[in-house]
């Protein structure tokens, strides 16, 4: 049996990776989100103020679906809402089944695990309940916006759709995530302090969002041959 071997000439074959910033954006994002999720794990108090772990990066996942929004528009930030979506759920279930699997002989971290880590499954459904919300309006609202401003009054785009999407997504990530853990003053707590300090953060960020998104533009050769454009209508 003779194997055939390639002829000098040919080269292997690789699927070519596009130049575009979009994947790495995307990487970031998804990335940003499941860090958020498990580190929402951990109720926080500053002073009177109770607030959760995943404020101090989750922020962050809505000033990238603000530069994805703008630069590639609604189906192209679809995309990368539903991957984050899928991989949520997808870490929820394997740390659920790790909770699950029987410890190992001489492992004594078995409750330290499920104290902290077996919480993540009710923190990744309201995570993904709430992103899903946030995230479409937020995209949404800035989608719309920019039909009417065009390249015009951006902070008006980034404002307007974090306000919207901010206040969907706590409110329902709150909800049930924390709802019957902390209840009545301590929830409004809760959920007041969580709107404000990401919505104050993402605009307190205008001055760094504006020269990434910037940046991105001037990178995409594509950006403002309407292509994304056209599919937000069809979408």
């Amino acid at each position: 049996m003779t194997s055939q071997l390639p002829a000098a000439s040919e080269k292997p074959k690789f699927a070519v990776v596009p130049s575009s910033l979009y994947p790495v954006l995307a990487t970031v994002f998804v990335s940003l989100l499941l860090l958020s999720n498990i580190s929402a794990t951990k109720l926080i108090a500053f002073g009177p103020f109770i607030t959760d772990g995943g404020a101090f990066l989750f922020p962050l996942t809505y000033v990238l679906g603000d530069i994805l929004a703008e630069v590639y528009g609604l189906k192209a930030t679809r995309r990368i809402i539903w991957l984050g979506f899928a991989l949520a759920v997808l870490a929820g279930f394997t740390l659920y089944m790790v909770q699950l699997a029987p410890p190992a002989p001489g492992w004594e971290n078995q409750s330290a695990f499920e104290a902290v880590l077996g919480f993540v499954p009710r923190i990744l459904l309201a995570s993904v309940c709430g992103y899903l919300a946030g995230e479409f309006l937020n995209s949404y609202v800035l989608v719309k916006i920019k039909e009417r401003t065009l390249e015009k009054r951006l902070w008006l785009r980034l404002v307007g759709s974090t306000v919207v999407g901010e206040f969907a997504d706590t409110l329902v990530f709150c909800t049930v995530a924390f709802y019957g853990v902390i209840t009545g003053a301590e929830f409004l707590n809760y959920v007041f302090v969580g709107y404000i300090y990401k919505t104050m953060l993402e605009v307190f960020l205008l001055p760094v969002t504006y020269p990434v998104i910037g940046w991105v533009k001037s990178r995409e050769p594509s950006y403002g041959d309407n292509v994304e454009f056209a599919d937000v209508h069809a979408a």
